[in-house]
């Protein structure tokens, strides 16, 4: 458990003078007043006439109504200036004893940074040519207790970014960039499935059985109905009961919870994208999902090319698509495929990799998954340029179709880009006995410790029994897409608000 960091000394003093002011200005009259009301936002502002010559703006001139948030002040005698910050930029208020009268005046003196504020003036150059509010009028509406972190900065304690984010986006101006990219990604992903004629819908977030993906869940309880319950770890079985209903192109982008550890690429609580189509397969799926994601990187970055983490990556050329063993013996010629398909090989190597053998997935795990977990061991932190991984083992697939050619493996891909998974889809299993042996497959592998195993589902093999067309779908983290294209090297820089270990007393 991390301890809770000290306040200095001098922040508390400052919190304690800050409060003085507080009761000050209680004493005088209502204090956080909302009768303000902003008319004009200051990048729009600095969009319409930051070209406009000195002379322009006094020929017009433009009355405008602004609020925000003190970032700057400099005080003088008869003048004074301060920089105020909105949610689209910054803007530079002039405030003399002519235009707001010596009370105002004086009175602002006493504001401090952090404090946001309302003006009313006109637009104005200065000397430098700076874009400004000549204020007319000018008042407090909310008293800022604490400081902002010194000399505007921002935070450099990576820990206190994430548990403070609100402070971090006051201050960091490439962290409010990132989650403007975010909603306008989202925004763009949007577009682009409604584009292509699906339909987006909202599933439950609370499953009476979690299922869809292998994850262990976070549980809770329903008191009136005196029922456990978990947070949903996947949309997929209510989206495929969907299409059984005859909506046969559907999207979901919401929020997935599996209860595991934390990592720069892991957080329990996520956003997926999931979507399903009738009539087609995985292969089709895949080049699909190309498209989404180029036209993600069009439409953020406008361009297929840049650069991650100072490295080149390149989604323009056709993705590479390897099966399992093809993808390690690419990256690890030295490993031949006569090795890779010996169970006895295999084992002896994931135990001189240090991988524990007797964990419940591998404890009795077959050919298809000792090759997984040489995988991703070995090969799938190599994979930069975006890669798919075809053709996954059915004992470790267990929604997926499996193959006409060979049924000890199915339809299904995954997506590597920068050595992580950003996309699994596969050709969905529509034989509801098919689907029932293998539930009773997992449900033994539960029964014998393995807590990612799924549930066995009686509505979800009813729904199959009306009859799932030949289906396709795919999941997308849209947070790591995120993180690929905003250069993110933490999957915590791209969520708001990521989940972090107690400080002590909390």
């Amino acid at each position: 458990m991390s301890e809770q960091p000290a306040i200095p000394v001098d922040e508390n003093r400052l919190i304690a003078e800050r409060r003085e002011k507080l009761h000050a200005w209680r004493a005088v009259g209502q204090a956080f007043p909302n009768d303000f009301s902003r008319e004009n936002l200051v990048g729009r502002l600095d969009e319409l006439y930051s070209e406009k010559t000195r002379e322009e703006l006094e020929a017009l001139p433009i009355t405008v109504k602004v609020a925000g948030r003190i970032m700057l002040k400099r005080v003088m005698g008869k003048a004074s200036f301060a920089t105020i910050q909105d949610m689209s930029g910054r803007i530079q208020l002039f405030i003399s004893n002519d235009a707001v009268g010596e009370a105002e005046h004086a009175a602002f003196k006493h504001w401090d940074s952090g404090d946001i504020i309302g003006c009313e003036g006109t637009l104005m150059k200065t000397k430098t040519n700076e874009l400004t509010v000549h204020c007319s009028s000018i008042r407090l509406l909310t008293k800022s207790l604490r400081p902002l972190p010194e000399k505007f900065h921002g935070l450099t304690d990576v820990e206190q970014k994430y548990r403070s984010r609100y402070v971090d986006l006051i201050t960091n101006e490439q962290t409010r960039l990132t989650f403007v990219a975010r909603s306008r990604m989202v925004q763009s992903i949007r577009n682009y499935m409604t584009h292509h004629h699906f339909l987006e819908v909202e599933t439950p977030m609370m499953h009476p059985l979690p299922g869809g993906a292998a994850a262990k869940p976070f549980k809770t309880h329903h008191n009136a109905l005196d029922m456990e319950l978990f947070l949903r770890i996947a949309p997929e079985l209510y989206l495929k009961r969907l299409v059984v209903g005859g909506f046969e192109k559907v999207f979901e982008i919401n929020r997935n919870f599996r209860n595991e550890g934390l990592s720069p690429r892991h957080n329990p609580e996520f956003t997926m994208m999931e979507f399903y189509e009738a009539y087609t397969d995985y292969r089709r799926l895949m080049d699909f999902t190309e498209g989404l994601l180029r036209h993600s990187a069009r439409e953020a970055l406008g361009t297929e090319v840049f650069s991650y983490q100072g490295r080149e990556l390149n989604l323009s050329k056709p993705f590479a698509r390897h099966t399992i063993t093809g993808a390690i013996h690419h990256y690890h010629p030295g490993y031949s495929f006569e090795q890779l398909n010996d169970i006895a090989w295999l084992r002896q190597k994931l135990a001189d990799l240090k991988c524990d053998l007797n964990a419940p997935h591998l404890r009795h795990a077959g050919l298809g998954a000792l090759q997984l977990a040489l995988f991703e061991e070995t090969t799938e932190a190599e994979l930069w340029e975006p890669t798919y991984i075809i053709d996954y083992p059915a004992e470790v697939s267990p929604l997926a179709r499996r193959s006409d050619s060979n049924p000890d493996i199915t339809e299904r891909f995954e997506l590597f880009i920068v050595g992580r998974e950003i996309a699994n889809g596969f050709s969905e299993l529509n034989d509801p006995e098919d689907q029932a042996a293998r539930f009773m497959e997992q449900a033994r592998a539960k029964e014998a410790g393995d807590e990612e195993a799924m549930y066995y589902d009686a509505d979800y093999i009813r729904a199959l029994e009306y009859g799932l067309p030949p289906t396709g779908g795919c999941g997308i983290g849209i947070d790591r897409l995120v993180m690929l294209l905003t250069d993110a090297a933490s999957i915590r820089d791209v969520i708001l608000f990521p989940h972090m270990r107690p400080e002590r007393g909390e």
